[in-house]
């Protein structure tokens, strides 16, 4: 975090009106803030989870390929599912889904494929795999059909290359922003089984961590703000100077 700030550099940006109404310094702040919440993810959460996965799994990465092969018949099935679960003729049921990829895993052409990455991968004492798609706190709802198409190719490719592996597929949300209020979850149902197939704030930080880990983080987000925030003012209060 110091790194980043004292080397950020905003992007060169006409913006008269904006300037003039906030000052430069809060102009400049704002556009930190935007460049962090864009990297948050990579450059924040992720080695997060791996640092809390270390004493609680077996194994813990980031950036993972979960495949590189789906059958086609598990190719049909997928698009079965996702037909099925547009036009509301079912409901999302993970365990079905996992069961139905599985009996044709390894069925018909084997075809090569570039799903997309992994974001946090680990593997429990016990071997069971989960992948963890990380999306923003507010993702978009228009975006929720290539999510779940994601979470079951990641399984389609896990079990072509082991049809008996145990594989969860999950997407996390690292924060609530309608807290103290639950998660408005009702933008994802009838595409995600919410029971297994997100993941948000606290119950993903304490799944990785172990109860308390999402608390803990709160905290030491807070001291190394309080620590920081001399410089980060020094920093910025640079820009109504020039």
């Amino acid at each position: 975090m110091v790194y980043k700030i004292q080397n950020y550099n905003p992007e060169p940006a006409s913006m008269p009106f904006h300037t003039r109404l906030l000052g430069k310094d809060r102009l400049a702040l704002y556009s930190f803030i935007h460049s962090l919440n864009t990297n948050f993810g990579t450059s924040i959460f992720e080695p997060v989870a791996l640092a809390l996965a270390a004493s609680s799994f077996a194994s813990a990465q980031s950036q993972q390929t979960a495949g590189t092969q789906i059958s086609s018949e598990a190719h049909k099935v997928i698009q079965n599912i996702m037909d099925s679960l547009a036009i509301a003729t079912s409901m999302p049921n993970k365990m079905e889904e996992v069961n139905a990829i599985r009996a044709v895993c390894q069925t018909g052409e084997m075809k090569t494929v570039k799903p997309t990455k992994v974001d946090v991968k680990l593997i429990g004492h016990d071997g069971t795999i989960y992948l963890f798609d990380i999306k923003t706190a507010k993702p978009n709802a228009g975006g929720f059909k290539e999510f779940k198409r994601t979470l079951l190719e990641w399984v389609a490719t896990t079990l072509a290359a082991n049809p008996k592996a145990n594989v969860q597929t999950i997407i996390a949300i690292p924060y609530n922003p309608y807290e103290p209020q639950p998660y408005n979850r009702w933008t994802m149902r009838g595409m995600l089984d919410l029971e297994n197939e997100l993941k948000v704030a606290q119950e993903f930080w304490d799944f990785i961590g172990g109860e308390g880990a999402y608390t803990d983080l709160l905290d030491i987000f807070e001291r190394i703000g309080l620590e920081l925030r001399p410089e980060i003012d020094a920093y910025f209060s640079k820009y109504n100077k020039n």
